[in-house]
Order: C-alpha cells, then sequence, then structure tokens
C-alpha cells in the first residue's frame, strides 16, 4: 500500500480476480464489486484513493482499473484532465490553414443559397415590373383579339386552307418515289421531279401569303412555318429513299428478296414493331406517320413505346393550354405596350432612350422565350410523340449550360440540327468542303428561312433577322476563342437576352412605318 493510504487509515486490499459469467461487475470508483456473490468489506478510506489506482499483485505496480470495456471510464478524473487541456488549446488556438470560399482554390462549389436568392430577387423585380403595368395601362389581355388575329374572314379561312393544300406535295413526292423504286422513271427524271417539288414547297405558300389581303401576320407565319416544316421533311424523306435504292444495286447480286436499309436499333423499353423494308415503306400510313412525328429526318423503321400513357398524355395536353393563354396573356398585357411605347425613341433616333426601351423589352421578350420553348418543345412534341407511340424523346438537350455559341445551336434544337447534320453538313463535308465553310454554309441555310418566316408574313422585306443569324459565325469565333467556362456561357445569355428584343425592335418599327405612314 502507499504511504499515502496508510496515513488515511486502514485499507482492506483487494484483489483482483477473473470473474467468467454474466453477473454485474462495478467499477472500482466507489462501487461495489461482486466476487462469487460474496460482497468485500468497504473500508473507511476506500473513497480517498486518487485516480482510481491499486496494486497489481504480481509485480506490485500500479494499476489503472479499467472499465468493462477494456477502456478509460467515460467519466473517469484523467478524461476530464484531458478535457480540460483540450479546451484550453481550443481558446490558444483558433486558426487554420484555409481558403476562404468564394476562392476558386477553396474548392467550394454549394451556392445553392445564392441561386435561391437570385430566384427570388427574380420574382420580385418582375413582380413589381408586373404590378406597375398593371397601374399604367389595367387589364388588356383580349381572348377574342387572338381569335382575330388568325381569323381575318372567318369565312375563307386561308391559313387552313393553305395548310391542306400541302397535301399535294406530300403525295407527289410519295408517288415520286413509287415510280422511281419500280423504274418506271429514271433517276435524273425522279431528282428533277423532287427538286421542282420542294421549290414550289416554299414559293406556294409565300406567293399565297403575299397576294392575300385577308392572311394576317400570324396566320402567315404559321402556315409558313408548316410549309418550311413539310419542305425539310421531305427532302428527308426522298434522301433516305434514295440512299436505300443505292444500297439495293449494291446488294442487288446477293439479295433476292426483300432489301432492307440499315435501321436504328429499338431503344430500350420499346415495343417490338414489324420490321419496313424498301421499297415496303412506300405507303400512305408510313408517309403520314412521318408528316406528323415529332422528327425531320426519315427512317423506315422508328423506335417505338410500348403504350399511349394517358396520365402523361393528360399532363402535356394541360401544359399546352395553360401555357399557351400565359403567353397569349404576357404578349398582350407586357409586350405590346412597351414596343408601342418604343415607336418614338426609334423615330427621332434618341440613343439614351433607345437603349432604355431595349433593356425594357428584353425582360418580357426573354421570358415568353423561355416560356415558348418549354410550350413548344416540351410539352406539345412530347405530347404528339405519346399520342403516335414515338420513342425519340430527346427534342433538346442542356443548351443552358452553352459554354459556346455553337454548342448552343447544336443543343436547343435537336430535331433540326440531326436534319442539318444529316442532310446538309456531312454530304458537304463528304465533298471535300473544309468544316468551317460548311458551318457557315448551315448558318446562311438558317439565316434564309428566319428571314423567310419573318419578312414574308409582315410583306416587307428587312434583313435584320438574316443579319442577326449570321451575325452568330464571328460570336461563335470569338466566344470559343477567348472566352471560357463561365464567361463563354454569360456571353451565350447576354446574346439571347438583347438580341431577340433588337431584331423585334427592328421589325416592329419599320412594320408600323410602312403600314400606318408614322409611329405613335
Amino acid at each position: 500500500m502507499s504511504e499515502r493510504a496508510e496515513m488515511k487509515g486502514p485499507v482492506t486490499r483487494r484483489r483482483r480476480t477473473t470473474i467468467t459469467g454474466s453477473g454485474p461487475v462495478k467499477q472500482a470508483n466507489g462501487s461495489n464489486s461482486h466476487d462469487a456473490g460474496e460482497k468485500p468489506p468497504q473500508s473507511p478510506g476506500a473513497e480517498a484513493k486518487i485516480d482510481d489506482v491499486t496494486m497489481h499483485p504480481s509485480n506490485g505496480k500500479p494499476d489503472r482499473e479499467m472499465g468493462a470495456s477494456g477502456q478509460q471510464p467515460p467519466h473517469s478524473p484523467s478524461r476530464k484532465h484531458m478535457s480540460v487541456v483540450e479546451e484550453f488549446n481550443e481558446r490558444l488556438s483558433c486558426h487554420v490553414l484555409q481558403e476562404s470560399l468564394l476562392s476558386s482554390a477553396s474548392g467550394y462549389s454549394n451556392y445553392r443559397g445564392i441561386l435561391n436568392w437570385c430566384v427570388v430577387m427574380l420574382v420580385l423585380s418582375n413582380a413589381r415590373l408586373f404590378l406597375e403595368n398593371i397601374i399604367k395601362y389595367g387589364i388588356l389581355v383580349d381572348p377574342i383579339q387572338v381569335v382575330s388575329l388568325f381569323l381575318k374572314d372567318p369565312y375563307s379561312w386561308p391559313a387552313a386552307c393553305l395548310i391542306i393544300a400541302s397535301n399535294v406535295f406530300i403525295l407527289a413526292t410519295l408517288y415520286t418515289e413509287r415510280r422511281l423504286a419500280v423504274g418506271t422513271i429514271s433517276q435524273r427524271t425522279g431528282r428533277i421531279l423532287h427538286i421542282f417539288n420542294l421549290t414550289s414547297i416554299l414559293i406556294f405558300p409565300a406567293a399565297t401569303v403575299l397576294t392575300l389581303t385577308s392572311m394576317t401576320p400570324v396566320g402567315g407565319i404559321l402556315s409558313l412555318a408548316a410549309y418550311s416544316i413539310l419542305f425539310l421533311k421531305l427532302y428527308s424523306y426522298q434522301d433516305t429513299n434514295r440512299w436505300c435504292r443505292q444500297l439495293r444495286r449494291m446488294k442487288a447480286k446477293r439479295l433476292t428478296r426483300s432489301y432492307s436499309c440499315p435501321s436504328v436499333a429499338q431503344s430500350n423499353g420499346s415495343a417490338v414493331q414489324s420490321h419496313v423494308s424498301y421499297p415496303g415503306n412506300l405507303t400512305h400510313r408510313n408517309m403520314y406517320y412521318f408528316v406528323f412525328a415529332p422528327t425531320l429526318c426519315y427512317q423506315l423503321n422508328f423506335p417505338r413505346s410500348r403504350r399511349i400513357r394517358i396520365s402523361f398524355l393528360m399532363r402535356r395536353l394541360f401544359e399546352m393550354l395553360f401555357f399557351m393563354q400565359l403567353l397569349v396573356g404576357l404578349i398582350q398585357q407586357w409586350m405590346v405596350p412597351t414596343i408601342q411605347n418604343s415607336m418614338k425613341p426609334f423615330q427621332e433616333m434618341d440613343f439614351s432612350r433607345m437603349v432604355e426601351r431595349l433593356l425594357k423589352l428584353a425582360v418580357p421578350n426573354h421570358l415568353i422565350w423561355l416560356i415558348f420553348f418549354y410550350w413548344f418543345f416540351h410539352s406539345c412534341l412530347n405530347f404528339v410523340a405519346e399520342l403516335l407511340q414515338f420513342g425519340d424523346r430527346q427534342f433538346y438537350k442542356d443548351w443552358w449550360n452553352s459554354e459556346t455559341v455553337t454548342y448552343f445551336w447544336s443543343n436547343w434544337n435537336i430535331p433540326v440540327y440531326k436534319w442539318c447534320l444529316r442532310h446538309f453538313y456531312k454530304p458537304m463535308l463528304r465533298k471535300g468542303v473544309n468544316k468551317f465553310l460548311a458551318r457557315t454554309a448551315v448558318f446562311l441555310m438558317s439565316a434564309f428561312f428566319h428571314e423567310y418566316l419573318v419578312s414574308v408574313p409582315l410583306k416587307m422585306f428587312r434583313p435584320w433577322a438574316f443579319m442577326g443569324m449570321m451575325a452568330q459565325v464571328p460570336l461563335a469565333w470569338f466566344v470559343g476563342r477567348f472566352l471560357n467556362g463561365n464567361y463563354g456561357n454569360a456571353a451565350v445569355w447576354i446574346s439571347l437576352i438583347i438580341g431577340q428584343p433588337v431584331a423585334v425592335l427592328m421589325y416592329v418599327h419599320d412594320y408600323y412605318v410602312i403600314h400606318y405612314g408614322s409611329t405613335t
């Protein structure tokens, strides 16, 4: 025993015994320990032991009694001493080597709170603008006015009749392909007929819109858009069937019955459909399925879904109706007054007021463009695809993450991008044209169709849409060369937000000057 223990009085030495079994064992810090069911005698000096130290029976060295797990008791004085030391160390040292969160070297990337803040600020700022608009102009939404835009002459319905007349060009393409399949006409004659038919698809509706006084600008835009889509579809149809004939000639010595073109494999979960082979695809059913399918690129066997999901179809239908009404309301309530108030600064060439009007128009214009994107590329195309059990639903990609202008134009409208890549860009590369010229030619064709869809319905020829599309070529080079990452993405967004209102104001100004003689 230690001298300190002897000074405290007689202490009964406890012998360390290994106990087997499940009997309760209490620690030595003043608690009892059972040995074979016998309670050891207590000593009045036992409570005065420091750090719970006992003498080991074999070597006489002090031994710290352990808990049942072989570690120190959680509330032992030694642990309290360590916790006190650590607390003082924390008080003395509070700095470590680290970077600020907003520094790029910190590796921090969770900015969800800042994004939520931006959304809240955007909602509040636009709510103020909307309230200001209501106070200044009142309620301007008028559904009857929208109907009158489509039906200026309700007894003639020129836009609807023009779209119905497009069946003539569809059947002409189908019957020409049938004659080519059986060899009734030569390949040269068939190509001439296709060129004449495709040229007529662009000229006939344009001439009709320009000559009919009852054709409204909105009806003209819808009619020309339908004919432009039909032009791209029928070009792809005749191009694909021409490839099938070339493949049939190459396999003529080996195949004796049916000759099929390579088709895209069915997507996961698609239903097993009957395989169509050339020339078995030259039917009215196959042709009109392609005409109404949400794609511009023809193939003999499209991927198909197993069934029509009624709940999915109803959701898309509700979105179509809701966002259509929202678009009309925003245009009537927000854009039209802003455009009307912008005419005087443009007439007087007041530069500061022009910039102010432009920035004021940029917000509603961009919001309407975003809503239109969701309405058309997600709601409408998915509705049609579900109704036709069309399996390929990739109508857009993550264009909002575009860091280059080229990436944006390649991902925001996948049907057009696939058509340009398959029937325009790659054929030019196979003919030896370099990539830059081929890419420029694609923008040139896109600029033509943009101008075609705007100038003809407005019955005035201004190069603003054409110049805006062709300006994408140097802009794409500049952004790709000098801006990377977030800077490139910001440049793409700025071009979308500012570029479109400039073209809108230019066309509206010229339209008012030509048709009304002066602007108000």
